[in-house]
């Protein structure tokens, strides 16, 4: 991983974000691509005068990276949308990862928040980082989420491309159906038929996911399945808490469970309530 790119509205949030993206960056040798956008769709006056503060804070904030942190960082400035201005400055520096904020206040209150977090997700071709614990220091344990299809091995690789969590805990979790439990047969069926009817299932999905995690070539992670008995979004978050996972991993496209808790309602309240980082990846390579 050669290029970070943060994206900041020099908020509290977008701090924290920051941390985590200098925590990368001195990590794998990167250089840091910081950008702020201005929103043009205002008087000309408030723009220039927002432009001419932005380029000064973001100079005194590369400068301090520089300097304290070692971190090579390069600043950019665009006036624009504030999500399309992100699109845009990512096809233009081409870089390896994208850092956001869980922003919520001030220019991009609105960028990376509900439907425009996963159209940003979407649009972009390079992994997403959503930043939503405090960055204290490296990943302890990171949950990497499949539904086993072709598109969530490719993501998978990917993401193995990238190095994140170099000696941190893995847990590789998938989401089985369980049809039966909700059907109205379910009520009939006596509780002894509903554990065996799980377990069942339970084994199958441990042997796909063994032969999976074996494909890929994923050394010491454990194996980890849970039964859709609620939502995609809480089983996750339920295995997150369980885990006590601080980074979880997700692929962007896929015909399960992920690309159900990706695309749509699911995906907005996974970045609304997940305590720990999100990491959204595109499959395949830009």
């Amino acid at each position: 991983m050669k290029r970070i790119m943060f994206a900041t509205d020099f908020s509290e949030r977008s701090d924290r974000a920051l941390r985590r993206a200098v925590i990368l960056a001195r990590a794998h040798d990167a250089v840091l691509e910081i950008v702020h956008v201005v929103d043009d769709d205002r008087p000309r006056w408030i723009v220039g005068h927002e432009v001419n503060d932005a380029r000064q804070l973001l100079g005194e904030l590369a400068r301090s990276l520089t300097h304290l942190d070692g971190v090579s960082c390069r600043t950019t400035i665009l006036q624009d949308d504030p999500f399309a201005g992100i699109i845009k400055a990512v096809a233009t520096a081409t870089p390896d990862l994208l850092v956001i904020g869980p922003h919520r206040r001030q220019i991009l209150r609105d960028a990376f928040v509900g439907t425009t977090a996963e159209r940003t997700i979407r649009a972009v071709s390079c992994p997403v980082l959503m930043v939503n614990g405090p960055p204290a220091g490296p990943w302890r344990h990171m949950l990497l989420t499949t539904d086993l299809s072709g598109t969530a091995e490719g993501a998978m690789k990917r993401f193995i491309g990238l190095g994140l969590g170099v000696g941190a805990r893995s847990s590789v979790l998938t989401i089985f159906d369980a049809p039966a439990l909700r059907l109205a047969m379910s009520d009939s069926m006596a509780k002894e038929g509903q554990e065996g009817y799980l377990n069942d299932l339970r084994t199958d999905a441990l042997q796909s996911l063994a032969a999976f995690i074996a494909q890929l070539g994923i050394r010491q992670a454990e194996q980890v399945v849970r039964p859709e008995k609620t939502t995609v979004a809480n089983e996750i978050l339920m295995a997150t808490e369980e885990l006590k996972a601080d980074l979880i991993v997700v692929s962007t496209q896929g015909k399960g469970a992920v690309a159900r808790m990706v695309l749509g309602s699911v995906a907005g309240q996974v970045l609304k309530d997940a305590r720990c980082d999100v990491l959204a990846i595109p499959p395949d390579a830009a």
